[in-house]
């Protein structure tokens, strides 16, 4: 039975060892769970099983790819390509909103670099432009688009443990997600985020107040620090670096899909004072794209009727898509 009583104002962000993966470790592991995404939609999780190394030859590939010329990184233009894979200079995103009528903010100061799922040119998905699906633009480095698909792979495996995880917390069965999950939407990006210079404009940071889109997002962040995640009483709370764990937070579509149960919280990168270029790699994983998302069942009640429309999870990331880039 969930209970409803208003989230908590958190002061830190919970780290969760998921490494236990007998039943009992399962539903405690789900209890914690349950807490976290109530009142901030962010914890860390230790003991995931993936590689040290992989995680480090991820970074060394973000890397190397930052360091080229900027004229080889433009080549690669996410303009390029139909599911907006490729290259995002400093400044091609604005994700804050500067006042409640939804003025933009200024460019956020970062580049990036996304990929997508590998699929064959004729799927069907191709020719529906589908975000997030292939149309894939690799660097001419070696061993790039390698290391990228391995390291997709493995936080693929463990995006579905957090799924377990948390349908135990919603009350579900453990594989309750997995049929949304069959062909999951998943993007994987390179950010890098220069230090901030003197000059910049009013309230312009790495990357302005925003909540992600989708399901959830794993993150692996370096050690320079800068995240930053509002809590319940709307105060900022750093989400410092945490040897070997993986940041977790949940998008707006799993905030809609557990009818407002969870949260989807903002969060920004104000990396002011390192004085240090810092790198992360967010993992969003979302589920397929033709997913119907409605009301988990477990999640209305008469306390907590049904606040949301039913709608594709294509047609929910488009949305987010648009907002962002201004785009159709």
């Amino acid at each position: 039975m969930l209970l409803y009583s208003p989230p908590k104002a958190a002061t830190s962000i919970p780290v969760i060892n998921i490494s236990d993966w007998t039943e009992a470790g399962r539903l405690k592991a789900a209890a914690e769970i349950h807490r976290a995404c109530r009142e901030t939609g962010f914890f860390y999780v230790a003991g995931h099983g993936i590689p040290l190394q992989l995680v480090r030859n991820q970074f060394d590939a973000a890397r190397a790819f930052f360091d080229l010329p900027i004229e080889q990184k433009m080549a690669l233009h996410m303009k390029n390509s139909p599911a907006s894979a490729g290259y995002e200079p400093v400044g091609g995103q604005v994700l804050d909103s500067q006042d409640d009528k939804g003025s933009k903010g200024p460019p956020d100061l970062k580049e990036s670099f996304y990929s997508g799922a590998e699929l064959p040119d004729t799927h069907p998905w191709h020719q529906r432009r589908v975000r997030t699906f292939g149309h894939n633009q690799w660097p001419d480095l070696p061993g790039f688009r390698e290391q990228n698909l391995a390291y997709r792979k493995a936080v693929c495996v463990l995006g579905d443990r957090i799924l377990a995880l948390m349908a135990l917390s919603l009350d579900l069965d453990e594989g309750w997600f997995e049929t949304f999950y069959n062909v999951p939407s998943a993007t994987l990006r390179m950010i890098k985020y220069p230090p901030q210079p003197s000059a910049a404009s009013f309230n312009q940071i790495g990357a302005g107040a925003h909540t992600d889109w989708g399901g959830i997002t794993i993150l692996a962040q370096d050690d320079v620090g800068g995240l930053e995640v509002r809590n319940a009483d709307n105060e900022w709370i750093t989400a410092s670096p945490v040897p070997e764990t993986f940041v977790i937070n949940l998008g707006d579509l799993m905030a809609r899909w557990t009818n407002g149960t969870y949260n989807s919280n903002m969060h920004r990168v104000n990396n002011n004072t390192s004085r240090k270029d810092r790198y992360s790699i967010p993992f969003f994983y979302s589920p397929n794209p033709d997913a119907i998302i409605e009301a988990i069942p477990t999640c209305v009640t008469p306390e907590n009727p049904r606040r949301f429309v039913t709608c594709t999870a294509a047609e929910h990331i488009g949305e987010m898509f648009r907002r962002s880039y201004s785009v159709i």
